[in-house]
């Protein structure tokens, strides 16, 4: 069995190799590397909306509602930051983030805008272009236009993201821990599963037991499917029943200090039968193929398709259509990608998963799902939970 402790890091200190350091000493290396890669930019004020790089660059751990609606904003200069949110969260931004100047609007964000940054002097700023709408967008421009003509606003992609790709100590600790806890709550699902319940029972025991030990969340909604609907990789859990010799997929995963883990395990109840073997088997290999191929420098398309021209040559090259893995950290989905597009070298410090699938209308399908962190010698399994 697993043992894990359910206990939370403060706030305030992580214990990283039997080290303290503080949110805020992170907080300033991560701000000095930022304003490192935006000497080159075009842009003299940086705006940065993404909840989990809000989090990243300052302590500031309020998520957004919804897409339209916002919990603030980080704006960084040269040799300014500034953390700009409403009445809601004003306490926490004070208290999450100390090394921020604290700014409460009171209207909205766009009404704020052109006041927020004359106080900054700033004259180009740039924003996170993923993550402003069409519609706030216009309405920074209409505000802008009105009250600080001379602003020019710059679009930006990946500024952060590329920062949070390479993971440091602290986060790798966050990041075992939440694999961790998750492969000691499937343990004890596994240990209880039986024929005839259902889905969604499963789904909620999986919920339940990730918080009973100490996650702050689920990283996602937890994925349970049985038989048939093991063939859609992003089942939602139903009210089926699960039965013996089918295939039974979990795709689970936990925040924990606001660090995300994802993966998969399929199972069968009873004896399985001839496919789940020969499917179970081929995805296995490809995955053990693909992790052994990756080490710094690799790129995450070859990666990929190692494992895609193993499945395809064993014959079920048009039943794994999703891509092989993807970086998990604050966010669940993030950089690095294992697939065929958006190729890009791997580097050391980088955590991905590793996720082949074979999925078969009719009859179900099989996903095995570990996570590796890149380390100069090759990947470094992080799970310990069986396949």
């Amino acid at each position: 069995m697993i043992a894990v402790e359910a206990g939370i890091l403060s706030k305030s200190q992580i214990l990283t190799n039997g080290e303290d350091i503080t949110l805020e000493e992170i907080t300033k290396r991560r701000l000095a590397a930022l304003r490192a890669r935006l000497q080159d930019q075009v842009f003299d004020t940086f705006m940065v909306l993404q909840a989990e790089n809000r989090r990243y660059l300052s302590g500031f751990a309020a998520e957004d509602a919804q897409f339209d609606e916002s919990s603030g904003a980080l704006f960084i200069t040269a040799g300014r930051q500034l953390l700009a949110t409403d009445s809601r969260y004003e306490i926490q931004a004070h208290t999450e983030a100390p090394d921020f100047e604290i700014y409460q609007y009171k209207e909205g964000m766009a009404q704020s805008l052109p006041e927020i940054l004359k106080t900054l002097h700033a004259e180009r700023l740039g924003f996170e272009s993923v993550r402003l709408s069409y519609l706030q967008f216009q309405k920074f421009e209409e505000h802008l236009k009105k009250e600080a003509p001379s602003v020019s606003l710059f679009p930006t992609d990946g500024i952060v993201e590329d920062l949070r790709m390479i993971k440091e100590p602290e986060e790798l600790e966050a990041i075992r821990r939440s694999v961790a806890v998750c492969e000691s709550v499937f343990e004890t699902i596994f240990n209880e599963l039986s024929r005839g319940i259902s889905e969604k029972e499963l789904a909620w025991a999986m919920e339940k037991g990730l918080r009973e030990r100490g996650a702050e969340s689920t990283a996602f909604p937890p994925i349970v499917a049985s038989g048939p609907n093991v063939a859609l990789p992003h089942a939602v859990p139903t009210d089926r029943a699960v039965g013996e010799g089918e295939p039974i997929l979990f795709d689970w995963g936990a925040r924990m200090n606001g660090y995300c883990s994802d993966m998969s395990r399929t199972v069968v109840l009873g004896r399985p039968d001839s496919t789940f073997k020969t499917v179970y088997q081929v995805v296995r290999d490809a995955q053990s193929m693909a992790i052994e191929a990756i080490k710094p420098g690799m790129s995450t398309q070859a990666v990929d398709k190692i494992a895609r021209d193993y499945i395809a040559a064993k014959g079920f090259g048009d039943h794994f259509g999703h891509g092989l893995g993807h970086g998990v950290g604050l966010a669940t989905h993030e950089k690095p990608h294992l697939s065929p597009i958006r190729p890009m070298n791997l580097e050391v410090g980088m955590v991905t998963t590793v996720e082949p699938g074979i999925y078969i209308p009719g009859w179900g399908g099989v996903r095995l799902e570990n996570m590796v962190v890149v380390e100069p010698q090759g990947a470094i399994v992080l799970n310990k939970l069986p396949l």
